[in-house]
């Protein structure tokens, strides 16, 4: 398969030379970006009898479909593929029809972390009632997950070659290349919501757990941890110390954008939590480490807006927005962001939740998970830092 990684990266780098693609640097890495993304996951999409001749068809159509058309398609990939995943965890946790059901609802709600974070003392809101799962630990859970869809997750010691390396994310099992084998979970902050993040506005100051998407969505890891042993209401009030002897290093959220607007109010955090499923094998994107000098990464992080009208999914979507769902409408001005009062023309009306998955980049087979952070060349890395691609790094944060 290592011919088809070879391809695929010579095609990005043809493609992106293109005039078709945007000549704002940061546009442009998100484009190329997207591109790459589409040429992987639609390479998966056709599962494993796919060849060399298949990848030069998707090559052909990444370089003549519009990067809208190309966006939309790799968040159809993904979906396809957190669908399947959903159904696997279906399938292992939830009881025979046959069987009795009981309820889960007699443990009382923690207080929102969510209202805890802004000091509110309000009586918890009204939720439904935890369903039954099989009382699986989640070591247990893992492995069946394996044994279904031929690969898992574990956080064990990196074998990266330097001192603050801690703990590294593995793949246990074996993924195609474009598969989407882990989840980013997390509380996620809209630009509206920054001044909330627990230490702003140095935010990365004591939290090597955050990560940003294009679109300035903060998504927090901190508190999910490691996850945990059941299927519950989550607020994300639980804050982890996950590494506490390490030296705090630059691993999060590189640049901060300021906000022109004023905090948000304490009225206007209204969300107590979701159900969600805690022993989520998948949901450990926040343990993968930077790759070594001399070592490349084999995943990168992807956009994927889980459409939350697919509730029997919810529970598998690790990850809680801070506030109300109905987000501020916010507006990029260089490092500045706005309020924008004008029509959100998203083309949907269907809500979703803005999170982040990794995809591999090439066949993967019991290895340590390594993603390119890409921190930014304008202010001082850590010594561990070495870039994969300078020019990339650049274009990111320009």
């Amino acid at each position: 398969m290592s011919f088809l990684f070879n391809k695929f990266q010579d095609a990005v780098r043809a493609l992106a030379k293109s005039p078709t693609f945007a000549r704002d640097p940061r546009k442009l890495q998100f484009e190329a970006d997207i591109n790459r993304l589409f040429m992987y996951t639609s390479f998966n999409r056709l599962g494993k009898n796919a060849d060399e001749a298949d990848a030069e068809e998707i090559i052909d159509m990444a370089s003549k479909a519009s990067v809208a058309d190309q966006q939309k398609q790799v968040q159809e990939n993904v979906h396809f593929q957190v669908q399947n995943f959903c159904t696997a965890m279906d399938e292992i946790l939830l009881p025979d029809i046959s069987e009795p059901q009981k309820s889960q609802s007699d443990a009382t709600p923690s207080r929102s972390g969510l209202s805890f974070a802004v000091g509110r003392n309000g009586p918890p809101s009204k939720h439904p009632a935890v369903p039954e799962t099989r009382p699986l630990k989640r070591t247990e859970l893992s492995q069946r997950l394996k044994d279904s869809i031929g690969y898992t997750l574990d956080v064990k010691p990196s074998q990266i070659p330097h001192n603050e390396a801690g703990q590294g994310l593995f793949l246990n099992g074996e993924a195609n290349v474009g598969a989407v084998i882990a989840m980013y979970p997390g509380v996620i902050y809209s630009p509206a919501s920054y001044r909330y993040i627990p230490g702003y506005p140095r935010v990365d100051a004591q939290n090597t757990y955050l990560i940003t998407r294009y679109d300035g969505t903060v998504i927090n890891a901190q508190p999910w941890g490691y996850g945990g042993e059941t299927r519950e209401l989550w607020d994300g009030s639980t804050m982890l110390d996950l590494r506490p002897n390490a030296e705090v290093t630059e691993k999060g959220l590189d640049r901060f954008w300021r906000v022109l607007s004023n905090p948000l109010n304490n009225s206007q955090v209204g969300s107590g939590g979701e159900i969600l499923e805690r022993r989520n094998p998948l949901a450990l994107a926040h343990f993968a480490n930077h790759p070594a000098k001399g070592m490349v990464p084999n995943v990168m992080v992807c956009p994927y807006d889980f459409p939350l009208n697919e509730k029997d999914m919810r529970a598998y979507i690790p990850n809680v927005s801070f506030g109300n769902t109905e987000e501020a409408n916010m507006r990029r001005f260089g490092s500045f962001w706005f309020r924008s009062w004008g029509s959100r023309n998203s083309g949907s009306d269907a809500p979703v939740l803005k999170t982040l998955v990794l995809v591999a980049t090439m066949a993967l087979c019991d290895e340590e998970v390594l993603l390119n952070y890409r921190l930014s060349n304008s202010k001082r890395r850590p010594l561990w830092y070495t870039p994969v691609d300078e020019e990339e790094d650049r274009r990111r944060w320009s």
